[in-house]
């Protein structure tokens, strides 16, 4: 029988009611909330990116004052792009669009950001909050993989929770977020890697399996447990084709699964927009 889909979008549509219906209740008050955007180069792809965010915070209600830097900026002058939004009380949210270019050191930029304004949940002062359980912004891919799993009615409170990648933007704060004690988390994780060897002999007892590995086709239906969850997040470029770390195939053997494209994607942007929503609502 065919795994049960798990589209992110009906997901990404409930958070980005709740971030309009609060976007209107800060402007009522005379507070209008701004998502402000950089861009560094001319890469095709992030500056698409920049045009889909920005057309989602007209939609929502946002101002989103943008900077698109030549791809010869030096550290200097990005820096002080920054140091100006951050100072700026009429911008709320600034996202870093990434990837930027060689010669331009993206951490310290990112360190370079008011916490408060980090909409991207990645700044070393967020993720230590994360991992204290303190409030703050959520990485986006993280929590929007909570919401989808909490939208489907996914139990995950005391189930087996694997994910496949530790990476520092997903696999890692993926780990805490599952493993805190709330409804819609409080589960036994355990993250694994490739280096591990026979690393499928932890996948294949997962009851969720989240591939966040950025290797494509990389689960395969052999290192699914049959009637688990598998949440397919990390993913690579070819061009401008898409290949998931999931093989479709995998859909014959899971109990529910997301689809190729859709899943968990949208629901990344919507936690952007909730972060930046919430920033807004703090200052």
């Amino acid at each position: 029988m065919p795994a049960r889909l798990l589209p992110g979008a009906p997901v990404a549509e409930a958070v980005l009611a709740d971030v309009t219906a609060r976007a209107a209740k800060l402007r009522e008050r005379g507070v209008v909330p701004s998502l402000a955007t950089i861009l560094v180069g001319d890469d095709d792809a992030s500056a698409g990116y920049i045009r889909i965010k920005q057309r989602q915070a007209a939609e929502l209600g946002f101002e989103s004052p943008h900077r698109h830097l030549p791809a010869d900026t030096t550290q200097e002058q990005l820096l002080e792009v920054i140091a100006g939004f951050n100072t700026d009380k009429n911008v709320h949210g600034v996202l870093i669009q990434y990837p930027i270019p060689g010669h331009l050191d993206y951490d310290a930029a990112l360190q370079s950001l008011d916490p408060d304004k980090d909409v991207d949940g990645m700044h070393p002062l967020n993720m230590g909050r994360l991992a204290v359980g303190l409030p703050g912004p959520l990485p986006c891919t993280p929590a929007g993989i909570e919401a989808l799993l909490a939208h489907h009615e996914i139990p995950v409170a005391g189930r087996e929770v694997v994910i496949l990648g530790r990476g520092a933007t997903l696999g890692r704060p993926l780990a805490m977020l599952l493993a805190q004690k709330r409804p819609t988390a409080n589960a036994a994780v355990t993250v694994v890697h490739t280096g591990v060897e026979d690393w499928p002999r932890y996948t294949r007892r997962a009851e969720i399996l989240i591939a966040a590995a950025g290797v494509p086709g990389i689960i395969r239906p052999e290192h699914v447990k049959p009637g688990a969850v598998v949440i397919g997040a990390g993913v690579r470029y070819a061009g401008r084709r898409l290949l998931p770390d999931v093989d479709e195939s995998c859909a014959d053997v899971a109990g529910a699964i997301t689809p190729r494209v859709g899943g968990v994607g949208p629901t990344t942007v919507a936690m952007l927009f909730r972060n930046a929503i919430e920033a807004a609502e703090r200052a």
